[in-house]
């Protein structure tokens, strides 16, 4: 596929490079003639990128700071489960070391990351961030899953206030909240639902199409894969 908003030899980084969509959206962009390259961020990598060791955020950051601006910042990390940790059914199954290793995973871990490479980002670049439908506050109907909803309700509103700051110093620039849908993968095996998820890099294509359209004007907004702008 080809992005048309970045300009000719626009520079990538995907930060979260390792898990299935990360490694999706590389593939995508390597793919792109108007791509002149794509730096991989993840802890495996060199520099190392991990978002429960906040230091880590910021050595990769000054890293790669002569390597910029970069015209696209992917941030395609998350958390949902591991070994024990897994979305809590009722108010009962809440644990703190679960609720604060989400919070950091999906929260903290990305503020820092705003905090880090916004600054590399293009004064006309775009920089989007893997949310979650089931973060809307307003679409939010089944209840359940309090860590993660909340935690990527917090990320929706770090993102938001982040896109308030950048418009004044980049206002040609883009921050986006994206909902990537059901994407098969470690993170939604386990779950009901995930017999109709997608192929990896069906999601990624369709959420660059996303970031390819959407103009400054959406900076801070919160949309689907398919377009549709979600509510907070």
């Amino acid at each position: 596929m080809t992005l048309h908003s970045l300009g000719n030899g626009y520079k990538a980084l995907v930060i979260g490079a390792s898990g299935t969509i990360g490694q999706a959206f590389c593939q995508l962009l390597r793919t792109d003639p108007n791509c002149a390259s794509v730096r991989e961020l993840s802890r495996s990598s060199s520099p190392a990128l991990d978002l429960e060791a906040p230091a880590s955020i910021a050595e990769a950051a000054a890293a790669l700071a002569d390597e910029g601006p970069y015209q696209l910042i992917l941030h395609t990390a998350g958390l949902l489960h591991r070994p024990g940790i897994t979305p809590e059914k009722s108010l009962a199954a809440i644990e703190a070391d679960a609720l604060q290793a989400v919070f950091q995973v999906n929260a903290l871990g990305p503020a820092l990351v705003l905090h880090h490479f916004l600054p590399l980002l293009d004064k006309q670049g775009a920089m989007a961030m893997l949310s979650a439908k089931v973060g809307s506050i307003g679409d939010n109907r089944l209840g359940g899953w309090y860590a993660y909803r909340a935690s990527k309700a917090a990320l929706n509103m770090l993102i938001k206030t982040a896109a308030i700051e950048l418009a004044r110093s980049k206002p040609k620039a883009r921050l986006l909240s994206l909902h990537p849908g059901t994407v098969i993968s470690p993170l939604s095996q386990p779950f009901r639902g995930a017999s109709a998820a997608r192929p990896a890099d069906l999601a990624a294509a369709e959420m660059l199409r996303v970031i390819d359209t959407l103009g400054p004007e959406h900076s801070g907004s919160f949309h689907a894969y398919d377009g549709q702008a979600l509510p907070w």
